[in-house]
């Protein structure tokens, strides 16, 4: 009598392209121990979702490299990562018909409406095919939460966890064609300056922070001059899951403990204080922000606080979202900001912070444009910190308070000899520093002499700050003072705000950080 081959055990990556600490792939292990069976690991090209609005073919370019290393990890443990291009159900049906699925494994994932709508299609098709799908958290991102009181204790007790080793070994599935890892022809913005992926560089990213880079770390997060080298720069591989957030938080918890350890023997501690806490509390809030659309997946599209419907026009102003697109305000360290982040696919917290800032309040711009925009540009691109982060910078959450930066003090405060301006704003490199931030104070003669003539080598700014921001003001703080506008704030940060276990929203609200502060890490 014939027995039918045992059923394949398919794990599903995502946002998680990584062996270590990889829960779905070591719970499929587990139970193909358990019942037997094959694995099958698998990454599904969904061409739909790589070619959106918010894609970009940076973000592919960095997912391919670490698929490239994944197939080559899962290769050696015994199965190599299996690649199919089409939707994923289509992907899904077409395995099942030919090697019976004995379950599906993935971690959560707290994505845009695209990938949601995947996620929900892939949930009905495995109830009508009875294949269980077996899903795992990977980071501080509790799934159905019911209250945010306590989630920061819940939030470390996750952090706490072991870290899950790769499985040892693994049976593949006999006869099944890999397929190509595709170069796939997607909308570009351009720029060639992007960090690698692979889980091997994730690692050496975040151990030469801890190692020697993060030791003034709180001091050199806030200038684009330093912070290239000064922060982690452990974003991009966290958004696409080449590390995971709890070895990262575990790393740098050791190393602080070393530093720690080192003083009181009396030994040299190379690292400023608090500057590791600092980047704990950052990563922390990262999961904070994810929270919020894992919560309301429609902060993609609308805003938090329905009483700024309206409050912008429908439509952006074409001239303004294009010279603030490519870095033509007039504005020069605000365009060398902008420029960079298109051309490197990164920038530290404060500068995306003036970035959305200045689109949102000074040029009275409709956020979602120039939302969609960054998270083309944004290597690290994460839609859980991105949208809920873009409309706090936009003053459409009802509970922040409103930053509206100044890209001429910006600059002075964090570029003051005007390395970064010089760099990615050429046609200024001659211009003395006591104009570099402001070149439409030159006169003619002094813009003849510099071979910077405003109107022809770089354009006059794009609007007047101070008056454009008083505009904002004004508008903004009038929605804010009606009763409705702050009963509906109240419910906003019942639902969304931080807060410590055992506290309500009203007795204690912790500072909320900057723009995309958990991205520029």
């Amino acid at each position: 009598m014939m027995t039918s081959a045992p059923k394949a055990h398919l794990v599903w990556f995502k946002r998680d392209l990584r062996v270590l600490d990889n829960a779905a792939l070591r719970e499929a292990w587990n139970r193909s121990q358990d019942v037997g069976g094959s694995i099958l690991p698998l990454y599904i090209v969904q061409e739909e979702i790589l070619s959106a609005q918010d894609a970009d073919a940076r973000h592919w370019g960095f997912v391919r490299e670490s698929l490239t290393e994944l197939r080559q990890h899962l290769s050696d443990l015994g199965a190599p990562l299996i690649v199919r291009r089409g939707p994923a159900v289509d992907v899904l049906n077409a395995l099942n018909h030919r090697h019976p699925l004995a379950a599906l494994y993935s971690h959560e994932e707290t994505g845009n409406l695209l990938t949601y709508a995947v996620d929900r299609a892939v949930a009905a098709w495995a109830r009508s095919q009875q294949v269980p799908w077996h899903e795992y958290p990977q980071n501080g991102v509790i799934r159905r939460l019911k209250s945010r009181t306590g989630w920061s204790v819940k939030w470390e007790r996750r952090m706490a966890q072991p870290v899950i080793k790769a499985p040892p070994d693994l049976r593949p599935v006999p006869g099944l064609d890999p397929g190509e890892i595709p170069d796939l022809s997607l909308p570009a913005l351009g720029g060639s300056r992007f960090q690698k992926g692979g889980e091997t560089r994730a690692h050496k990213t975040i151990r030469s922070f801890l190692d020697h880079r993060g030791a003034n770390y709180s001091k050199h997060l806030s200038s684009p001059v330093t912070a290239w080298q000064g922060c982690s720069r452990i974003s991009p591989h966290l958004a696409w899951g080449t590390v995971s957030l709890k070895v990262v938080v575990r790393e740098a918890r050791l190393r602080a403990e070393e530093m720690r350890t080192l003083k009181k023997s009396g030994g040299i501690n190379s690292f400023a204080p608090g500057s590791l806490r600092a980047f704990v509390s950052r990563l922390h809030w990262r999961c904070h922000f994810q929270q919020k659309l894992e919560d309301q997946p429609d902060l993609e599209v609308r805003n938090l606080w329905r009483m700024a419907d309206g409050l912008r026009p429908e439509e952006p102003d074409p001239v303004k979202l294009t010279a603030w697109k490519n870095g033509l305000t007039g504005f020069p360290f605000l365009d060398a900001c902008l420029r960079a982040v298109r051309e490197t696919g990164w920038m530290n917290f404060r500068m995306r912070a003036m970035m959305m800032s200045f689109a949102s309040y000074d040029l009275w711009l409709p956020w979602k444009e120039p939302a969609l925009h960054l998270a083309r540009c944004f290597l690290d691109y994460e839609p859980g910190i991105h949208y809920p982060q873009v409309q706090m910078q936009s003053g459409t959450t009802g509970i922040n308070t409103l930053r509206m930066y100044d890209p001429v003090k910006q600059g002075r405060d964090h570029d003051p000899h005007g390395l970064f301006v010089r760099r990615w704003v050429p046609e200024l490199a001659k211009v003395p520093l006591v104009y570099l931030h402001e070149p439409w104070l030159m006169s003619a003669t002094d813009q003849a002499a510099c071979n910077a003539k405003i109107g022809h080598d770089y354009p006059p700014r794009i609007v007047d700050h101070k008056a454009a921001v008083t505009a904002a003001k004004e508008r903004l703080y009038a929605l804010r003072r009606s009763n409705k506008a702050k009963e509906e704030a109240d419910a906003i940060q019942q639902k969304h705000g931080s807060r410590k276990s055992g506290l309500t929203p009203r007795s204690k609200k912790p500072k909320s950080p900057d723009l995309q502060r958990l991205l520029g890490i």
